[in-house]
């Protein structure tokens, strides 16, 4: 019957290290929401597209997990040593932060497929030569899907806009799409579900719709031709036309428009203080945005670990009365001792035997080789042989059985 027991042991494995990078990660977010919240409110109050700019720097916040300084700066190994020896050696903890996980993903995206779901069998309506998809329910307009967006809009706004006004919804609809927010949205349910000890990610969401709410507006405004009252006087017929609320939809999970009169006081408050702008600008100010993102990933890459290291130590270990005690953990002597290759360890003989008398090792000594490390301390694919002292031979030949199969340890080198 074969043996499974190494799946467990996998899981396990994965859970720690993960878990481990992490709770790093939501620390960061913790710090980086105590920054942009402020920002948006007092600084860039009025900047509408800088605001928005503000949230693209939580895209490098699920890499900060593996960097060096939780390791090598003293300060921070002080701050967050136990945290890190906890998710390290809890396994009980890592498990609860991966099933975290999982119940997330089917809470967040459990709505996208039901969502998804009901669009299927809506009414099909050619719009603007775009086809829609028309519901019953009165809900504000909303887009779903990523590469085949889908456009929904009530009945009774079909049957009571007339055709400027219905283009004005759709051009709202089709500039999310070009923006990119669509994408914006799955980035941010990601980071909520990686994430899900941060709390405040789901809680600043709204914000965070908010903003790219405001930068829609502010394009359709400027690309429509018409005035900004003009355009929110289309808003305010769709507050009055759907004041009614209803509860059988579910929840739209890209942007679905604002739900709350406070919300569309808030919208139209912007739209009342809208400017041109410029659209070079504008785009120069994504650039520089795109290049200083950019820039903080590779730095963030230069100052992590990389996926695999190769672990040149040589651990050599006696076992005596029941207890492995260390003797040597790769210090020069040792590696002039020893080397090794696919298949056999070679040992100086004169050299190792005298290295062990003076260590007075009388036990069973073990000598422990090659493998990997993902990150000190998840070390992977060790080796190890058993030294027989009272050779003859010069150099002693110890023949050793791989422990871990090749596609395993491809596996683990790419997680």
């Amino acid at each position: 019957m074969p043996d499974w027991s190494w799946i467990g042991s996998l899981l396990d494995f994965c859970a720690a290290y993960y878990t481990t990078q992490l709770v790093r990660c939501a620390a960061f977010s913790f710090l980086l929401l105590g920054l942009v919240m402020p920002l948006r409110k007092m600084l860039f109050s009025e900047r509408t597209f800088l605001r928005g700019l503000l949230w693209s720097s939580f895209l490098i916040i699920p890499f900060l997990g593996k960097l060096k300084l939780f390791y090598e700066n003293k300060a921070v190994v002080v701050i967050t040593g136990r945290i890190t020896h906890g998710t390290m050696t809890c396994l009980w903890a890592d498990r609860i932060y991966m099933a975290g996980i999982l119940i997330a993903a089917v809470c967040i995206f459990g709505k996208r497929l039901r969502l998804r779901k009901s669009i299927a069998g809506m009414e099909k309506v050619s719009l603007d030569h775009m086809q829609v998809r028309i519901t019953d329910v009165n809900v504000t307009p909303f887009t779903v899907g990523l590469f085949a967006p889908r456009i929904v809009i009530p009945k009774v706004m079909l049957e009571s806009y007339s055709r400027e006004e219905l283009r004005s919804v759709i051009q709202h609809e089709r500039t999310h799409i070009r923006l990119g927010h669509l994408w914006f949205g799955l980035a941010w349910d990601v980071l909520r579900c990686l994430l899900w000890v941060n709390p405040f990610l789901t809680v600043c969401q709204k914000q965070f719709r908010a903003d790219m709410e405001d930068i829609c507006d502010r394009v359709c405004i400027q690309g429509s031709g018409r005035t900004a009252h003009e355009y929110g006087m289309v808003l305010l017929k769709t507050l009055k036309l759907l004041s009614s609320k209803s509860e059988g939809m579910p929840p739209a999970v890209t942007y679905a428009g604002e739900r709350e009169f406070a919300d569309m006081k808030r919208r139209m408050g912007e739209i009342a203080g809208f400017r041109p702008y410029h659209k070079r600008m504008c785009a120069g100010m994504a650039a520089a945005a795109a290049l200083v993102i950019a820039a903080l990933m590779l730095a963030v890459h230069t100052h992590s670990y990389v996926k695999c290291n190769k672990d040149e130590n040589i651990l050599v270990y006696e076992y005596a009365d029941g207890e492995s005690t260390v003797i040597s953990n790769n210090d020069s002597s040792t590696q002039q001792m020893i080397s090794y290759d696919d298949s056999y360890v070679y040992v100086d003989s004169e050299a190792f035997e005298y290295f062990c008398m003076k260590n007075n090792a009388a036990g069973d000594v073990f000598i422990v080789f090659g493998g990997f490390h993902k990150l000190p301390g998840f070390f992977c694919g060790g080796e190890s042989c058993l030294y027989e002292t009272g050779s003859d031979a010069g150099v002693v030949k110890i023949p050793y059985e791989r422990q871990m199969s090749d596609w395993m340890a491809a596996l683990l080198k790419i997680l």
